[in-house]
Order: structure tokens, then C-alpha cells, then sequence
């Protein structure tokens, strides 16, 4: 019997776990339980509509903070900085983080101008992106290689609802200038199997499976496990007690949500690892997940330390507010190395 009693789970060399599609928020973002419990029964009978674009090519953006609607900031020293200096930092890097929130147009813009701007500093890159599956990267290599075109790829690789507006400019400038681009997740049915029957899930796992989540899970109970608690609003009911709309999630669901946001992290920073170690010595691997996968170096960014201790780690995270150019510094203060504030949407 596998529980979270225990601080490390066991290496799957013979069980591999897969993982639910997290049901990450970003710690400030206000939780809606029935949202949360409405989304993972979602998960569990269907992946994402899949976009079908047939648009042109997106032209490679030039960066221009001033005018695109966000500012970039250094938590650390409480100041602003250009996208030049955030530049600098960048360019020693082994690997960035751009933590981002999925549905905001002006976070998308400003991670395309700065993958476009990492791309420009003479190095080589491998783009790594939460939103793709391991299983689909044989699909995904197809596409960048030229050998299928986007409406077959887009129809074999279950892309997110937006992709045509929050990823494509990623992975069509990847293929402009020839960069690998890693379908770092696991696949959704593995979450879903995490997401409702817990750890034990695992077990059942076929050899092709083994394939498609990280080797090594840990999942310990320390601030990550905390944080991610807090964000589901648990309360003690136990495995069979009742949740009504817009109160707490159990504790005994909210664990397995964990586990399973622990696999994907495990899985995303063992795609990250391997990618880079199969690259030149000098490329530099730029990973787009959710921001509460990477912020405060937890997550996916401290699997990938414990994977490689002696890499150098940047982490992005955006933050969208209603003015950018007003928000103040001093809360973001260890969330990341640098935090883009984007202009939220007014709805």
C-alpha cells in the first residue's frame, strides 16, 4: 500500500507512473473547487479539443517590451530591468524556465519575444514545452522535420484548446531555425489513472507505458507539498467525504493530485535532462510549463537540480496584473529570478 506517509516513493523501473494533468493555479490566482473538480472529471473522459489551424506562419517577433503590454523585473534587487539585461543573465544559463499562466494572450506574447530574443544570442536551443506528450514526439519530429504537414500533426499530437494562439509562434520558430522541440509531458490517460485511483495506478503499467513517465518519482511531503495543499483549499474529510460546490477538496483526492503533479513534474524534468545531455555541451534548454511547476525553484526546476546539481538554473515567471508598469516588486520576492508582469485581460 502506497501512501505519502513516506517522504520518497520507491524508482519505477518496472512501474513508471503516469500523471493527471495537473490542476495547477497560480499561488495568486483565486481557487474555485467545483472548477477544480469539474476539470479533473474532464480529464478523465477526454483530452483538450485539439486546434486544427490551417494560418499562415507566424513571423518571428522582435522584442519590444515598451509596447507589447508587460515589464520585466529582478525580485532579488527590487528593480526593473530590460529585456537586454534579463538577456545577460540568460545567456549563461543551462536551463531557463518561462512560468507561465495558459490563458493569457500578453504572457504568450512575451514568451515568444524572448525565446525569439534567447534564439539571437549565438547559442543553440532546444525548446521544451509542457504542452506536448511524450508519446506524440515521434509526430512532433515529423512535423519540424518536414515530412507531414501541420494539419497532420496538430491531428496525431492532441494540442492544447489554444494552441493556434498561445504555442504555435513557439514551435513555428523552433522550425524556422532548426531547433529540437521536446514533448516533455506525460500522457493525459496516465494522469487521469493517477488522478483516480492514487499511487496503486502504477502497477498496471505495460512496457510501452514504462516509456512515457519519468524512471525516478519522488514525491516528498515538504513546501511544494504544502503549497500545492494550500492551493486546493484541502480539509480533512477523508477518502469518502463529501465535497459541495465551492468548498475544500478532501485530503485523500488532493493527495493524489499531488502524486500525480509530482510525476509530471519528475517526467518533464527527466525530458529536460535527457535532452540536454543528448545536445552540444552548449545549448541551452528553454522549458514553458505553468508557472506553479517552476516557481520558487520547486517542482519541475528542483527535479531537474537533483537530476544535475551543478547546472545553471534560470527561472521566468509571469504575472499578470492590471498594470504592469505600477504592480509592486517586493511581493514576488523569491518566486523567481525574474517575474514578467503582463496587462490581464479585461473581461
Amino acid at each position: 500500500m502506497h501512501t505519502l506517509a513516506i517522504l520518497a516513493l520507491r524508482d519505477y523501473d518496472k512501474t513508471k507512473m503516469g500523471a493527471f494533468d495537473s490542476l495547477e493555479k497560480h499561488h495568486r490566482a483565486f481557487i474555485n473547487v467545483r472548477s477544480v473538480i469539474v476539470a479533473a472529471l474532464a480529464f478523465l473522459v477526454a483530452a483538450c479539443a485539439s486546434a486544427r489551424s490551417h494560418a499562415t506562419p507566424v513571423p518571428s517577433p522582435a522584442p519590444s517590451p515598451a509596447t507589447s503590454g508587460y515589464r520585466i523585473v529582478s525580485p532579488a534587487t527590487r528593480s526593473d530591468v530590460t529585456m537586454s539585461q534579463m538577456l545577460g543573465r540568460l545567456s549563461r544559463a543551462d536551463v531557463v524556465f518561462f512560468g507561465e499562466q495558459h490563458d493569457d494572450p500578453e504572457t504568450h506574447r512575451a514568451e515568444a519575444e524572448t525565446l525569439d530574443a534567447i534564439g539571437r544570442l549565438g547559442r543553440p536551443v532546444v525548446l521544451s514545452l509542457e504542452m506536448f506528450e511524450r508519446d506524440v514526439q515521434p509526430v512532433l519530429d515529423d512535423y519540424l522535420a518536414g515530412r507531414i504537414g501541420e494539419s497532420e500533426f496538430l491531428a496525431h499530437t492532441r494540442p492544447w484548446a489554444n494552441y493556434s494562439t498561445g504555442y504555435r509562434r513557439l514551435v513555428e520558430l523552433a522550425r524556422a531555425r532548426h531547433w529540437p522541440v521536446v514533448a516533455a509531458n506525460v500522457p493525459r490517460p496516465l494522469a487521469s489513472a493517477v488522478g483516480r485511483k492514487g499511487i496503486v495506478a502504477l502497477d498496471t503499467l505495460t512496457p510501452v507505458e514504462h516509456l512515457t513517465a519519468a524512471r525516478e518519482i519522488v514525491c516528498p511531503m515538504d513546501d511544494y507539498y504544502a503549497r500545492f495543499m494550500d492551493e486546493m483549499h484541502v480539509h480533512s474529510t477523508g477518502a469518502g467525504g463529501a465535497t459541495e460546490p465551492g468548498d475544500s477538496l478532501p485530503t485523500a483526492m488532493a493527495e493524489r493530485f499531488y502524486v500525480a503533479q509530482c510525476v509530471k513534474d519528475e517526467t518533464m524534468a527527466e525530458s529536460i535532462v535527457m535532452a540536454k545531455r543528448a545536445a552540444p555541451r552548449d545549448v541551452i534548454v528553454v522549458h514553458f510549463d505553468g508557472a506553479f511547476h517552476s516557481d520558487y525553484a520547486q517542482g519541475t526546476v528542483a527535479r531537474v537540480k537533483r537530476r544535475e546539481p551543478s547546472w545553471d538554473v534560470v527561472v521566468i515567471s509571469a504575472v499578470p496584473v492590471a498594470d504592469p508598469f505600477v504592480a509592486p516588486i517586493a511581493p514576488e520576492s523569491g518566486v523567481a529570478d525574474f517575474v514578467v508582469f503582463t496587462k490581464r485581460p479585461s473581461h
